[in-house]
């Protein structure tokens, strides 16, 4: 060990005790290693969040006390800083920078050391709730139980707090949560956090979320509607789109230049459900509201099902616009047999490769 007296101040050089057991050393140093690096992320993730916000605060403060200032000072940050650092610098983003200063002015001076570790998907999380002696337990709780975000959301959602303060059993409530949650607990859910992605200047991956078999059609679907020669431009592929609670991706975004609208694709491995078309229905309403531009027509989104037992897909789009959906955007998609052809196409590919490689 007198090699590492160097490094004294390193808590992983301090932590480091030399056992018999090789393995477990080495598990020892990877797990030290991997928390000390998330610490380190993490709190100059919040950190920094919490200096933009203030400082948004402060120029709002000393500014003109009209809404209508600040949301100009918002717009146009979003916009340079967008141009400089690409995403992660969205209004909405902007604001809940503004709206964590406010509502933890003083985090930096009273925050445990276990309080520290909550990332801030945690602490954007906890903007939802108004209740600010409700906001100070769930922030406790969550510091103290390590609650994931997923948790975290739930316990929020489902109004925890409340029915604990209300409960005559609540060790009989608490157990439940347990219960209900446990499944919640991801260890790499710091890792797959695509905000940390931004923050670190790396892409999106969310291959952790899909099959080889989806990302196969989907890649293929990309190349099959640009094929079409029906005015499909690309736009994104697995694009994220945010809101208060969560994180969605939508499989495929293209833009069709003569119909004029962005067309969604959400690939589902099930047979398609009402809640599936839900969903659709809000990227939907979310897109029109966030990406499309005067003179665009209204968003439409297809949702499909590798399933062929069943329809293979479900066209959406928003209330009061189906009859021009049915007059004149279905001569500018793929029909359903086209679609199900496709898919068969490669699945059967994609399978007579996964044969082929077994035989190698």
């Amino acid at each position: 060990m007198n090699n590492l007296s160097a490094a004294e101040n390193n808590n992983l050089m301090i932590n480091y005790k030399k056992s018999d057991d090789l393995l477990g050393d080495m598990q020892n140093i990877i797990d030290v290693s991997q928390k000390t690096a998330y610490q380190a992320v993490n709190a100059a993730l919040v950190q920094r969040n919490w200096l933009l916000g203030y400082r948004i605060s402060e120029e709002i403060l000393g500014g003109e006390e009209r809404a209508e200032y600040g949301a100009e000072v918002i717009k146009r940050l979003s916009k340079s800083l967008t141009e400089i650092y690409g995403k992660g610098f969205t209004k909405s983003n902007l604001y809940s920078f503004y709206s964590f200063y406010k509502c933890f002015p003083q985090i930096f001076h009273s925050l445990s050391g276990k309080s520290s570790l909550l990332s801030w998907t945690h602490y954007r999380t906890l903007l939802q709730v108004e209740d600010i002696t409700a906001r100070e337990w769930y922030t406790n709780e969550a510091a103290e139980q390590s609650w994931s975000v997923r948790t975290l959301q739930r316990n929020i959602s489902s109004q925890y707090y409340y029915r604990l303060l209300k409960s005559q059993q609540k060790e009989s409530v608490e157990n439940e949560m347990k219960q209900l949650t446990n499944s919640l607990t991801d260890k790499l859910e710091f890792i797959k956090n695509p905000v940390v992605a931004e923050f670190l200047g790396f892409g999106n991956d969310t291959a952790f979320t899909e099959s080889e078999l989806e990302k196969s059609i989907i890649t293929n679907l990309q190349k099959f509607l640009m094929e079409l020669g029906k005015g499909y431009a690309f736009v994104a592929r697995q694009q994220r789109i945010q809101t208060e609670k969560q994180d969605y991706f939508i499989d495929l975004v293209f833009y069709n230049y003569i119909l004029k609208c962005f067309v969604l694709i959400d690939l589902k491995t099930e047979k398609i459900t009402h809640q599936d078309v839900g969903q659709m229905d809000m990227y939907i309403r979310m897109y029109d509201e966030l990406k499309r531009s005067e003179g665009d027509n209204p968003t439409i989104g297809i949702v499909l099902c590798s399933d062929t037992d069943e329809d293979i897909a479900r066209y959406s789009v928003l209330h009061g616009n189906e009859q021009l959906f049915a007059s004149k955007y279905k001569l500018y998609l793929p029909t359903e047999e086209e679609l199900r052809a496709e898919i068969e196409t490669q699945k059967a590919m994609f399978y007579l490769q996964q044969e082929n490689n077994k035989d190698i």
